[in-house]
């Protein structure tokens, strides 16, 4: 493997920053974030407690309750969005070799993610000036009308994968609503989430409407889940963790958005373009190093093409080039942290005993062994798996996939559906009304036909059964964000009954 790249004026301490200013830990606490390719400390960051977050949500809620940003006009705050928005482009190298540098995806899928999260924003800045709320009139009798009110301070936790980007889907919709927000970004992967305090400031972004608080979930993100002061959590993240934070918000009646965990299934039926589905359900699983929640982890494969197909899929997938991040090579890089890694080869080993493997099911044998060399899993492939097996059933988060044969459409969607998951699903046929009835019965928040993540910022994301709770994108961002409060004036004669009134009483008695 090439020499390491390291990027320049690489931080080695990472603070909060609460209230417009970068702070420590009230207590001094701290945490060691890891480089995956060398699986070493790079940087101590602070790591919030209940005194963190406290000061946190107070900075938000001074600027929700005093300060200017929730009381802009719409344009107004959608000017400073835009500001963002090329804030953020501008940072676009400097981004893509810290989120690479920091967790381990490869350069050129990193590369893209500043334009996406720039996107984002224009989007939601567009969004909120050209919104527009329900009035209903009755001649003569009555006129209700809508305001629309952003709800307070959002508490939004992210994940590791692609953890800018994915930040930007919460900090988006949340500030253009006008919300003040106290971020928690994931403890793995705090490197380009210290970037947002520097954009926002430029920007023009009042200081207490974004703060951020790094930090454990047990302990910075419980805090921030359980505070009285917090009437909205945005998560994502893994489902028994929403669990956890569902059981936590019910006590203050909070309003929830979560999108959870995925075991998505490809569906690919024999009159299927080979070729794209090939491709495609490739990508779908092994680009951004297989940690993505949308990731096609189940191959459903009609019996006729089975056989052709998993030999062609085991090809490519050891083809796959597996190394360095920083190298523009390389398609798979380093998992995350040793952790994930140590869970995801769990799931290898076991899947040598639930399947027939075809492809990876180790370290690369290219690639020197020891941890210290970098958590790197070669694209993993098993065939022939049982629909009950733990790799069929459960949620690995890396390169490894389970293929698995069907003969009917009825079979293809009973296995589709027998997961506790229902977040994606890709279907692969030529059939138009196949595709359709398909896309309607199987049990997905999301469904791709003959294509794979292409996504409308307008549409619903979110899942169903255990891959979430409720839908972000578009106007539903902005309906979570904001109450609507509906306001009714009479135009004509109040016709009231006069409880207690001496007249009414004459006029029943007679």
């Amino acid at each position: 493997m090439s020499q390491h790249f390291v990027p320049d004026a690489l931080p080695t301490r990472l603070q909060h920053y609460i209230g417009g200013e970068f702070v420590d830990s009230v207590g001094g606490e701290t945490f060691e974030v890891l480089d995956p390719v060398t699986n070493q400390p790079y940087a101590t960051a602070a790591s919030g407690q209940k005194a963190d977050v406290d000061a946190a949500v107070a900075a938000a809620r001074q600027a929700f309750a005093h300060g200017p940003w929730p009381r802009m006009k719409a344009r107004e705050r959608a000017n400073v969005l835009y500001r963002i928005a090329d804030a953020v482009v501008e940072q676009e190298d400097r981004l893509a070799e810290l989120e690479t540098f920091d967790t381990g995806l490869p350069i050129t899928q990193a590369r893209g993610q500043a334009k996406r999260a720039a996107e984002n924003f224009r989007f939601f800045a567009d969004l909120i000036v050209a919104q527009h709320d329900n009035a209903f009139k009755v001649p003569g009798a009555q006129v209700n009308y809508v305001n629309r009110k952003p709800i307070g301070v959002a508490g939004l936790i992210t994940p590791w994968n692609t953890p800018f980007m994915l930040e930007s889907w919460k900090l988006a919709p949340s500030i253009a609503s006008g919300c003040t927000v106290v971020l928690k970004p994931a403890e793995f992967t705090p490197l380009s989430a210290s970037l947002w305090a520097a954009i926002f400031k430029e920007a023009g972004l009042p200081d207490g409407v974004f703060n951020l608080v790094n930090g454990l979930g047990e302990t910075a993100g419980d805090s921030l889940v359980k505070h009285p002061d917090v009437p909205l959590i945005s998560f994502t993240g893994e489902s028994s963790t929403g669990q956890t934070i569902f059981r936590n918000c019910a006590e203050g009646l909070k309003g929830m958005s979560m999108e959870l965990g995925g075991k998505s299934p490809a569906i690919v039926f024999a009159d299927a373009d080979f070729d794209a589905a090939i491709d495609s359900t490739l990508f779908g699983v092994f680009s951004l190093n297989g940690e993505r929640c949308t990731a096609g982890s189940r191959i459903l494969v009609q019996r006729d093409i089975y056989d052709r197909f998993c030999a062609v899929y085991a090809e490519r997938a050891r083809n796959i080039k597996v190394g360095d991040p920083h190298d523009p090579q390389t398609q798979v890089g380093a998992l995350v942290h040793p952790e994930h890694y140590d869970k995801v080869m769990g799931y290898v080993e076991l899947g040598k005993s639930e399947g027939r493997l075809l492809a990876g099911g180790g370290r690369p044998e290219h690639l020197p062994a020891g941890q210290e060399n970098g958590s790197y899993v070669a694209p993993t492939v098993f065939a022939d798996v049982a629909p009950d097996a733990r790799i069929f059933q459960e949620e690995i988060f890396g390169p490894v996939v389970a293929i698995t044969p069907f003969d009917t459409d009825e079979e293809a969607l009973e296995l589709a559906n027998g997961t506790k998951y229902g977040l994606a699903a890709y279907v692969w046929t030529s059939d138009l009304k196949r595709a359709h009835n398909f896309a309607q019965d199987v049990e997905a928040g999301m469904v791709w036909l003959n294509s794979h993540n292409v996504r409308d910022l307008r549409s619903p994301f979110g899942g169903v059964k255990a891959s979430g709770l409720g839908h972000e994108g578009g106007y539903r961002s902005i309906d979570f964000y904001t109450d609507q409060q509906a306001v009714h004036i009479t135009l004509g004669d109040v016709h009231t009954p006069k409880f207690g009134s001496l007249d009414d009483a004459a006029k029943l008695d007679g």
